[in-house]
């Protein structure tokens, strides 16, 4: 997977074929912040520099900003397969959520 992250925030980009440039927003939060840039490299600092300006602008606004995950994750499966992730966990000597944790960095990251 090809993501530009800063600071915890990630980048959505798409490529605008009228505006012949990159154009990007911050994914995963409610406020919308965009930036673009003709390269990768003027893309990058642009939204390097989006990251940093929104959270400035929340500063001066004494309001949090919104981070991008809270780190939690509700998930509905079926029974069985409960069953067998717990076993699986027991197994291997961790608990439910790190080995869950373990098994999406092996996805997320190969």
């Amino acid at each position: 997977m090809n993501t530009m992250t800063y600071k915890g925030y990630a980048a959505r980009i798409e490529y605008s074929d009228e505006d012949e440039c990159f154009v990007g927003h911050i994914a995963a939060i409610q406020d919308v912040v965009g930036f673009h840039g003709e390269s990768v490299a003027v893309l990058r600092e642009s939204f390097e520099e989006a990251v940093d300006d929104y959270l400035e602008t929340c500063e001066k606004l004494n309001r949090a900003p919104q981070k991008p995950y809270s780190g939690n994750l509700m998930l509905r499966i079926p029974p069985r397969i409960h069953a067998a992730v717990a076993t699986a966990a027991e197994v291997s000597g961790k608990s439910i959520n790190q080995w869950a944790t373990d098994m999406f960095k092996q996805v997320a990251y190969s």
